[in-house]
């Protein structure tokens, strides 16, 4: 396949040593592994990724579908980060035991907590079926055909490939669809929480300091992967026993340098680097400005609250940190991609495509594409801002709106399935909302409503033009008064009969009845068109990345990210976010006590490590009387990095990735080596908070401890 030669004609070609990309572990050989040697490192390609013996890639988790983790001990130790494990930490906290302000921390493993429905997910294989999936594919005349039969294609492979009886396959897209990967996977659905900092250390600077550097957060958490008796994945049982894993990651205790060469392997979850100028338009100029407005609005009602109310503060913790990530980051994206002048590197390139479409005689295949992009993403624009708007006012930051949807969802179930199915959701659903509604505050929730809700009405293009005419208080008011999707005894009371019952009963609901208002218009006049046109703009997407490939063959091009297992390298480096301004690569102690505010939520420290820092007492982690706690470095990281491992050149564990420079988050969509950064904390650190601060040695114990630099100046003596 012309495609396939291609792509190892690009991993094959050794060109400088550069930053940047998120590449698959198992095509590592030729151009990425000279690059990573000629950054430093000293491992092989094959020291990755393997499918014949251990590997790194098998001490790299996914950590409950959404962020990274890494094995390491052979009991099965996952180290990830402190806000990955957050919402864990949080249901385990009470007023009388808030592990979120206190911390915990298991001396043994019958100490150890179990977290229902938490999985961990290991690769075994990563595996090419692009022939397969994409055959009879190319003579259909229209992309829905074509999609359908991708799909059917798909769910062949998957369902024919071979694997173990407790095994998973998995395909993903690559390439914008022109590349097709099997993973065979093992999820683990034992997971216990084993130790974690207070919010003070693991969450040290909150939300002022989230996507900033300097950065001083012990950003960590401990769990541990439990297994049957023949170490294969089971669902929780006493019976269980710590995981034995193929491979742990060893950990150095001998510190970081600038320049040092950093990998980090993970599950990064979307990346867009190869977007027309039109769409990054659209992003800085009209999606993201929404957006930021609309979860600002919210968080400033929830953060009223929480600074008032301990109990309300453990209830939203959790929410309130979700909601402000990407508001702080989609923040910091339009700054980036403005600054770095974007939009601009992209027409360029987009004017060196054209000259090539039209010099390598390819204007019948490609010449229209640059010309229909802009058509499309015209005509796109106001269903996707409407879209954003929907998604944002009643799926995601309003938990009446967001659990009223869920029962019209229920409700199409009905009509579209007959009554076992939606008796089989009805289940699913009380079994969640009873989790949900532990977190839901009413009062809270109406101030957030009705601060949304006018955002929605007032500046969404497509709203119920019957809304307008509602006087928005009053409605507020009727909604919080009479609806039973207040509380979770409402919604039982509402769905305690048969589905016709139930159905009836739900549309008498004010909540439910405004829900279904609002859901009925943007099914009706949003999503049809808004669907329409980005399968075309989709379409030309793939067709876009295709011609790149082709006309581009000397350039480097990774697939964009979609949460499958990647390798990214780089070195340790500083930088400078403005002109007179230079970040130094590393943190330390000192900075924390400097940013010590006594009683604030954001940026109090615990007494004990005040005392810990006035003596200087690191321990075997501090260098040179400081005590480490954070370093950036120039790898290409994105949501689903979080708690990825930093590794060095010889393997070992350096340090646990939890975010990124705010000047550099636009990385998403451009990658820019003079600004990117993602930051880590320093595994010194980790170590030194379980064993010094928690007293945890139960835990070090477990751990292998290594000094590769030592070893190094030992061997280069010898010699």
């Amino acid at each position: 396949m012309k495609f396939l030669k291609l792509l190892i004609l690009l991993f094959t070609i050794p060109i400088f040593s550069q930053q940047g990309g998120m590449w698959i572990p198992s095509l590592l050989k030729g151009m990425n592994e000279t690059e990573m040697k000629n950054l430093g490192m000293k491992m092989k390609a094959e020291d990755i990724y393997s499918v014949n013996k251990s590997s790194l890639k098998d001490a790299i988790v996914h950590f409950d579908g959404g962020c990274t983790s890494e094995i390491i001990s052979n009991k099965g130790l996952l180290l990830t980060n402190h806000h990955c494990g957050y919402d864990a930490i949080q249901s385990h906290s009470t007023l009388e035991h808030d592990y979120l302000q206190d911390g915990f921390w298991a001396r043994d493993i019958y100490a150890e907590l179990p977290n229902p429905g938490m999985v961990a997910t290991l690769i075994v294989s990563i595996n090419d079926v692009t022939d397969k999936v994409l055959e009879g594919v190319g003579s259909l005349p229209t992309e829905t055909e074509k999609q359908k039969k991708i799909q059917e294609n798909i769910n062949i492979v998957q369902n024919n490939f071979p694997k173990e009886s407790w095994q998973d396959t998995r395909i993903r897209t690559f390439y914008e669809g022109n590349q097709y990967i099997l993973f065979v996977t093992e999820t683990f659905k034992d997971i216990r929480l084993v130790g974690a900092p207070p919010s003070s250390i693991g969450k040290f600077g909150s939300d002022t300091d989230n996507w900033v550097w300097p950065r001083h957060t012990g950003d960590f958490s401990i769990f541990r992967i439990y297994a049957n008796k023949d170490n294969k994945p089971a669902e929780y049982s006493q019976d269980n026993v710590p995981y034995t894993p193929k491979h742990f990651l060893p950990i150095s205790l001998d510190g970081i340098s600038e320049d040092d060469f950093t990998l980090v392997f993970g599950f990064p979850g979307r990346t867009q680097e190869y977007l027309p100028s039109f769409a990054v338009e659209q992003i800085v100029n009209t999606l993201n400005p929404a957006k930021i407005e609309i979860r600002d609005a919210a968080l400033k009602v929830q953060d009223g609250f929480m600074r008032k109310d301990k109990a309300i503060k453990i209830q939203y913790a959790s929410k309130y940190a979700s909601v402000a990530n990407y508001w702080k980051k989609w923040i910091g994206e339009k700054q980036g991609l403005e600054k770095s002048n974007a939009i601009q590197i992209k027409k360029d390139f987009e004017k060196e495509f054209s000259k090539r479409v039209e010099k390598e005689g390819k204007t019948k295949e490609y010449g229209a594409i640059l010309k229909d992009f802009e058509e499309s993403y015209t005509e796109i624009t106001e269903y996707a801002l409407a879209r954003d708007y929907f998604n944002e006012v009643v799926l995601r930051n309003t938990e009446l709106l967001s659990f009223g949807f869920k029962l019209y969802q229920l409700e199409q179930v009905y009509n579209s399935k007959g009554e076992q199915a939606f008796t089989d959701r009805k289940a699913n659903l009380l079994k969640e909302f009873e989790e949900a509604y532990k977190n839901f505050n009413p009062t809270v929730d109406e101030r957030v409503f009705e601060q949304l809700l006018s955002l929605y009405l007032n500046k969404s293009p497509y709203s119920p033009p019957s809304l307008t005419k509602e006087n928005l208080s009053k409605l507020t008011s009727d909604v919080y008064k009479k609806s039973k999707l207040t509380s979770y005894e409402g919604v039982k009371d509402l769905l305690k009969g048969d589905a016709k019952s139930t159905i009836k009963d739900l549309n008498k609901d004010t909540g439910y009845e405004l829900v279904k208002l609002l859901a009925n218009y943007y099914t009706d006049k949003v999503i049809p068109i808004y669907t329409e046109l980005n399968l075309k703009i989709n379409a030309l997407q793939r067709e876009y990345m295709k011609a790149q490939l082709e006309l581009f063959p000397d350039a480097r091009y990774f697939p964009d990210a979609n949460s499958t297992l990647r390798v990214t390298y780089g070195v340790v480096k500083g930088y400078h976010p403005s002109d007179g301004v230079y970040y130094e690569p590393v943190t330390h102690l000192d900075g924390i006590m400097e940013k010590y505010i006594p009683g604030d939520y954001e940026f109090d420290v615990p007494t004990k490590l005040i005392q810990l820092y006035k003596n200087k007492d690191y321990g075997i982690y501090g260098e040179d009387d400081k005590m480490p706690v954070c370093f950036i470095g120039t790898n290409h990281t994105t949501g689903g990095n979080s708690g990825s491992p930093a590794i060095d050149a010889n393997g070992n564990l350096i340090g646990l990735n939890f975010d990124r420079v705010w000047e550099g988050t636009m990385s998403d969509i451009h990658y820019d080596p003079e600004i990117c950064r993602n930051i880590m904390v320093d595994i010194r650190y980790v170590l030194f908070i379980i064993d010094k601060f928690a007293n945890a040695d139960n835990l070090i114990n477990e751990m292998k401890l290594v000094h590769p630099k030592k070893a190094t100046k030992k061997t280069k003596k010898r010699r």
